[in-house]
């Protein structure tokens, strides 16, 4: 079982919390208006052998159900991002791997009404610190498709590490798309993710 689930993380007007099943209307709604805006960006299902079709794309209560056993089970954090009570986005820490590793990979989108306003950059960062502070974790990777400008900007303004590009990693808009790598580990941000965000954001930090 996973002692750090469920929990709710704050820091000014953004709040990350468990996704709920009554969250249905309210994430298909925002999720409906954005769908051109995610598609270039949405994981999809590749056919199966021999061209077999696809399989169907689980419900919204499906994948909840889901999520919530993965975070059970101590492999998953499945946020949503609420902004000023609203609920705008998706954040999800998966992959989670203890033993030798104890790292997890990190996933999100934002409704594109209020892109750029520093939501996401400050989700990333409470994920981040409360992976690294309070699970204790070691590594964080990101991974992004080297076209989606505005995500990669997310993570290089954090300080996570390029390490190279995964070529045809993930199933993406229909076909197999490649992927840039990001990592950090938490000897690199010895601050503290929040407080490098704070920093950053109040214009003390030194990143672009």
């Amino acid at each position: 079982m996973n002692a750090g689930w469920p929990v709710e993380l704050h820091e000014g007007e953004v709040v990350l919390r468990p996704i709920r099943a009554r969250d249905q209307r309210e994430w298909q709604e925002v999720s409906r208006r954005n769908r051109d805006w995610l598609r270039r960006w949405e994981a999809t299902v590749p056919p199966g052998p021999a061209g077999q079709a696809a399989g169907a794309r689980p419900t919204y209560r499906q994948m909840v159900r889901f999520l919530r056993g993965e975070a059970s089970a101590g492999r998953m954090l499945p946020f949503v991002v609420v902004h000023k009570g609203q609920l705008v986005g998706q954040l999800t820490v998966g992959g989670i791997t203890w033993g030798s590793m104890c790292s997890a990979n990190i996933g999100y989108w934002v409704d594109e009404e209020v892109a750029g306003r520093g939501i996401i950059p400050t989700a990333v960062a409470l994920s981040v610190n409360y992976c690294f502070r309070t699970l204790g974790l070691h590594r964080i990777e990101v991974c992004i498709r080297p076209e989606n400008g505005p995500s990669r900007r997310v993570v290089e303004k954090l300080g996570f590490r390029s390490e190279g590009i995964r070529p045809r990693y993930l199933h993406i808009d229909g076909d197999w798309r490649d992927h840039l790598v990001y990592a950090l580990t938490d000897e690199e941000v010895p601050e503290g993710m929040l407080e490098r965000w704070r920093a950053l954001s109040s214009g003390r930090g030194t990143r672009n």
